[in-house]
């Protein structure tokens, strides 16, 4: 019954919490890690054990991964970055057909959260506000840009003057020109989900984004405020989600007014916080996945106003070759 966490990376407290929640129910089993350069992931050296497998986007990453888990007798697949998603949905049937549960959404539902624009189509679908987007001839200053497929906020813009303005940012088809939602007025949160294997929302944890670092959270608090309930009735069942989404919404300070900006269907580098909190998402997917049990339909009692600040860590690895 051993797990592995893929594209480990950073996702040290992943692991730990994986690690913790597995040992309680198998105690002989492991969390395995993977990475493209597992040498130089914090995630495989806490990790049980660890292996290299070729980038996501080789052709053989599938076959590579589902080799060194038959090797190392692993059975449950824990996703963890925007660019496997994909790749992982659409082989899902490979995986199982190899002994490998894959805790992935839908290729249909990955497909919308990979294209921001399919995303605001979901919303708009959901009756979840979003921000309007406007065609690069007719824009409204300020103006916020990001690229379609996007990640980690890297080649986004907040556009204040006209000067600002490049011949890239109007060139390049996949970058977007949206309204601009001043922090100023609005908070930002990120909102921990977790739906079972029957797609139905179990769990909402906001939490406030106060500092992000390389577009990871660095200090966050959770907070229970209008976004649990309005999650709940806008995105109380979706076709295809299963297990960690990740989701983004912008609420106004001083109303109700809320935005959805994005989902993507993984755990969230800030999922530390929400597992602290109480929110014991690998303790359900285990039980889900694993025991094949069903779990409570819905559960609130997390921590409110927990705040979390993260630091830098040392791990040392002896002997190392490179």
């Amino acid at each position: 019954m051993n797990i592995l966490i893929s594209s480990a990376g950073r996702r040290v407290s992943l692991v730990r919490a994986f690690q913790k929640e597995l040992q309680k129910v198998y105690p002989q089993a492991k969390v395995f890690a993977s990475d493209a350069n597992p040498q130089l992931s914090g995630a495989c050296h806490v990790a049980d054990g660890y292996f290299k497998v070729p980038k996501v986007t080789h052709p053989d990453y599938p076959d590579a991964l589902i080799q060194q888990c038959k090797a190392c007798d692993i059975q449950l697949l824990i996703p963890t970055i925007d660019a496997e998603l994909l790749p992982m949905a659409i082989n899902e049937t490979l995986f199982a057909e190899n002994g490998l549960k894959a805790v992935i959404a839908s290729e249909g539902f990955v497909e919308k959260c990979r294209d921001k624009r399919q995303i605001h189509q979901f919303f708009e679908s959901q009756k979840v506000a979003f921000a309007h987007e406007y065609a690069k001839d007719d824009y409204k200053l300020p103006l916020f840009i990001k690229p379609i497929d996007g990640s980690r906020s890297i080649d986004t813009y907040v556009i204040k003057d006209e000067a600002e303005l490049t011949d890239y940012h109007f060139a390049n088809d996949k970058l977007m020109f949206l309204e601009y939602l001043d922090h100023n007025c609005y908070d930002e949160f990120t909102c921990d989900l977790y739906y079972g294997k029957d797609h139905a929302l179990k769990c909402v944890v906001p939490r406030k984004r106060l500092e992000v670092r390389d577009g990871e959270v660095y200090k966050a608090l959770t907070v229970a405020n209008t976004l649990v309930p309005y999650i709940k009735e806008k995105l109380g069942y979706i076709e295809g989600a299963v297990g960690c989404l990740t989701s983004q919404f912008f609420k106004h300070k001083t109303d109700d007014n809320i935005y959805g900006i994005e989902i993507n269907p993984r755990f969230g580098g800030g999922f530390p916080l929400s597992y602290l909190s109480g929110a014991n998402y690998p303790k359900w997917i285990i039980q889900e996945f694993l025991l094949d049990e069903k779990i409570d339909d819905q559960f609130d009692c997390w921590e409110k106003d927990l705040l979390m600040i993260r630091y830098d860590d040392e791990i040392l690895v002896h002997g190392y070759k490179g």
